[in-house]
C-alpha cells in the first residue's frame, strides 16, 4: 500500500508525455500554443504578484505590523527568493504544465503530488475569490466617483454583512446592506454582484486563448506599474514636504516610539496579508507548455518578477506608513487610495486615479490565476488522477476548455457564501505548504550536469554551514533579553490573533506555541540530515524560511487546512488512486 502511494513518475516519462502532446499539433488534436517569451513570463509574474496584495491586503498588514511590516516583506521576499530558485530548478528539468504538482510527482511520489495539486487549488481558485472581492470594492468606489451607485446589498458578501451585524461593528456599508436588502421568506438577498460578474468575464477571456490573455495582461501590467510609480513619487514627495517622518516611529502601548509598535508578534500577525502579496510568482511555472524556451525563460521570468516586486512592496510599505499613522489602516481595503483622501495627504485626483488603476491591476491578477488552475487540472488528468475531460483541449482556441469552465464555477459559486478575510488566511497557508514541499523536493533530486543556456541551481554544500547557522541562532535567541525559549516553553509566547474572547485567545496562543516548537525541532532534525547527506544550502534555507512563516498562522486556520486536505484525500482514494496511470502501467 505504502509503495503504491509513493510511486513516482520519472522526469524522462514526464518529458516524453509532454513531447507527445506537442507532436499532436497538425494532426487533428492540438497542443498548447508556445507563444510566451522571457519578457512575457516576467510580465505575467508581475501581473500575478502586484495586484490584490498591494492594492488591498497591504492595508491590513500595515495595521497589524506598523512600519515594521517592511521587515516581514523582506523575510517573505527572502523565503520566496529561495523558493523561486527551487521552482526554477524544477522548471529547467521538467518544463511542462502543472507547476509544483508535476515537480512533486517526480520527487515525492503520487500521494504527495495529489496533496500539492489540492493545495494549489487553494492558491489559484480560492485565492481568486479574495481578488474578486477586492476588485469589487475598488470597482464600486470608482463607479461612485462617476455618480453610479451600486446598492450596498449587491456590493458585499452575505457573510461579511452577517458577521458585522452580529458583532455590532460600526461599518456603515455592511450594516446598510443588511438593513436594506430585499428578503424572500426571511432570507436577505445579499451578494457581491461585481465580484461574480468579473469572474464570468475573466473565465471567458481565458477560455478564448493565451495570445489574447497575454496581450491584455501586458498592457495592464504597464498601467499598474506606472500608477504605483506615481504613488511612490507623489506620496514620497509629500512625506518629505510635510515632515511626516514621525509616522515611521509611532508610539507603542507604553508611549515609547518604535518602528515595531506592536512588537515582532504584531509584525508576524500580518503574515497572511504580506505573503498573499507574493503567491503569484509560481504561476509563471504553470505556463511551461506555452513558453517558447521554457528551460531558459521560466527561471528568468520567475526570479526577475520576484526581485522587481519585492523592491516595489518594500517602498510601498514605507510610503503608506510614512504618509499616515498605521492605526488608521484598520478595516481599510483600498490603502493606496486611502492615503490621498482629504483627511490624509488630501490629493483628490489621486484617489480617483488609484481606484481606476486598482480595477485594472486586480483584473490582471484574476487573469493569471484563472489561467493557472486549469493547467494544473490538465496535468492531473493526464496522469489519471482526474477524469479525462479535464485534459480536453479546445480545437480552435487551444486552451484546456473544460478545466477552464470548471475553474470559473469553483471561483464563482463560493463568492455567494464566503468572505475575503477567511479566504485570505486559507489561501496563504495552503500556498506556504506547497512551497515547503517544492523546496523539500529539490533536496531529493539527483545532481544534473550543467547544460549551456539552461538554469542550474548553485550547489552550496550545507554540511557545516546550515547546522552552524541553526545552532548559533538558537544560542543567540536563548541569550537575548527575556529569554526567547523560556518564554515559549512557559506559555508567554506572543499571541498572533486579533482576539475574540479569552477562549479564542488561549486557543490561538497555544497553536502558535506548538507550531513554533515544531519548527525548531524540525530545524534541528534538518541540521542532522544536512550534515549526513550534504544537502544543497539554497533549498534548505527556502524550506526553513517557509516553515517559519507558517508559525504565524492561527489555530483556526490549521483546523480548516487539515479539514480541506481530508476532503482531498477522500477524493483521491475514491478516484485517483484506482484510475492513476501508474496503477496499471510501468511509466
Amino acid at each position: 500500500m505504502f509503495k503504491s502511494l509513493t510511486r513516482k513518475k520519472s522526469i524522462e516519462s514526464i518529458m516524453a508525455s509532454s513531447r507527445a502532446q506537442d507532436a499532436t499539433e497538425g494532426h487533428g488534436v492540438t497542443g498548447l500554443h508556445r507563444v510566451l517569451t522571457a519578457r512575457d513570463l516576467t510580465f505575467f509574474g508581475i501581473a500575478a504578484i502586484i495586484g490584490a496584495g498591494s492594492f488591498s491586503s497591504l492595508g491590513g498588514a500595515v495595521f497589524a505590523g506598523g512600519p515594521g511590516v517592511v521587515v516581514l516583506f523582506i523575510l517573505c521576499g527572502i523565503a520566496c527568493g529561495f523558493t523561486a530558485f527551487c521552482y526554477a530548478e524544477f522548471a529547467s528539468r521538467v518544463p511542462v504544465a502543472g507547476s509544483a504538482y508535476t515537480y512533486a510527482y517526480a520527487s515525492f511520489g503520487e500521494l504527495m503530488a495529489w496533496i500539492i495539486g489540492w493545495a494549489l487549488l487553494m492558491e489559484y481558485s480560492i485565492g481568486n475569490i479574495y481578488v474578486s472581492f477586492s476588485w469589487s470594492d475598488y470597482f464600486t468606489t470608482l463607479m461612485g466617483k462617476f455618480g453610479v451607485h451600486i446598492p450596498d446589498y449587491l456590493a458585499c458578501s452575505y457573510k461579511e454583512a452577517s458577521i458585522a451585524v452580529k458583532a455590532g461593528d460600526n461599518i456603515p456599508d455592511l450594516i446598510n446592506a443588511w438593513n436594506t436588502a430585499p428578503q424572500i421568506g426571511g432570507l436577505r438577498l445579499i451578494m457581491d454582484l461585481p465580484a461574480f460578474l468579473i469572474n464570468i468575464a475573466i473565465t471567458y477571456l481565458v477560455y478564448r486563448g493565451m495570445k489574447e490573455s497575454r496581450n491584455i495582461s501586458n498592457v495592464m501590467v504597464v498601467l499598474k506599474l506606472a500608477a504605483i510609480a506615481l504613488v511612490i513619487l507623489v506620496g514620497g514627495y509629500l512625506i518629505f514636504a510635510n515632515d511626516l517622518f514621525h509616522n515611521w516611529t509611532p508610539p507603542n502601548a507604553s508611549g515609547v516610539r518604535s518602528f515595531m509598535p506592536n512588537g515582532f508578534g504584531g509584525v508576524l500577525a500580518a503574515v497572511s496579508g504580506v505573503f498573499f502579496a507574493y503567491i503569484g510568482f509560481d504561476a509563471v511555472s504553470v505556463l511551461a507548455e506555452e513558453a517558447k524556451d521554457p528551460q531558459k525563460d521560466l527561471p528568468k521570468g520567475m526570479i526577475t518578477s520576484l526581485i522587481i516586486c519585492t523592491i516595489v512592496y518594500i517602498i510601498l510599505s514605507l510610503i503608506l506608513t510614512g504618509a499616515v499613522n498605521f492605526e488608521k489602516f484598520a478595516g481599510i481595503g483600498d490603502p493606496l487610495a486611502f492615503i490621498f483622501e482629504e483627511d490624509n495627504l488630501n490629493v483628490s485626483w489621486m484617489v480617483t486615479l488609484i481606484a481606476f488603476i486598482a480595477v485594472v491591476a486586480m483584473t490582471s491578477v484574476l487573469l493569471v490565476f484563472q489561467m493557472g488552475q486549469p493547467r494544473i487540472w490538465m496535468s492531473m488528468s493526464r496522469d489519471g488522477l482526474l477524469p479525462p475531460a479535464f485534459q480536453k483541449i479546445h480545437p480552435k482556441y487551444r486552451t484546456p476548455s473544460f478545466a477552464t469552465i470548471v475553474t470559473g464555477f469553483v471561483v464563482g459559486l463560493p463568492i455567494f457564501f464566503t468572505d475575503k478575510n477567511f479566504v485570505l488566511d486559507f489561501t496563504s497557508i495552503g500556498t506556504l505548504f506547497a512551497f515547503v514541499l517544492v523546496c523539500g523536493g529539490v533536496l531529493l533530486l539527483p545532481e544534473k550536469p550543467k547544460v549551456k543556456g539552461q538554469f542550474h541551481l548553485p550547489n552550496i554544500n550545507s554540511q557545516y554551514i546550515f547546522p552552524i547557522l541553526i545552532i548559533s541562532t538558537i544560542i543567540g535567541l536563548s541569550l537575548r533579553k527575556g529569554g526567547y525559549f523560556s518564554e515559549l516553553l512557559n506559555g508567554d509566547f506572543s499571541d498572533h490573533s486579533e482576539g475574540a474572547g479569552q477562549e479564542l485567545f488561549n486557543f490561538q496562543s497555544i497553536s502558535v506555541k506548538i507550531a513554533t516548537i515544531i519548527f525548531w525541532l524540525t530545524c534541528l532534525i534538518l541540521s542532522v540530515f544536512a550534515y549526513l547527506k550534504k544537502f544543497s544550502l539554497i533549498p534548505l534555507l527556502g524550506l526553513v524560511s517557509c516553515l517559519y512563516l507558517l508559525t504565524g498562522m492561527s489555530g483556526s486556520n490549521w483546523l480548516w487546512f487539515f479539514g480541506w486536505f481530508a476532503v482531498g484525500l477522500i477524493i483521491y482514494f475514491a478516484y485517483g488512486y484506482k484510475k492513476s496511470n501508474l496503477n496499471t502501467s510501468t511509466v
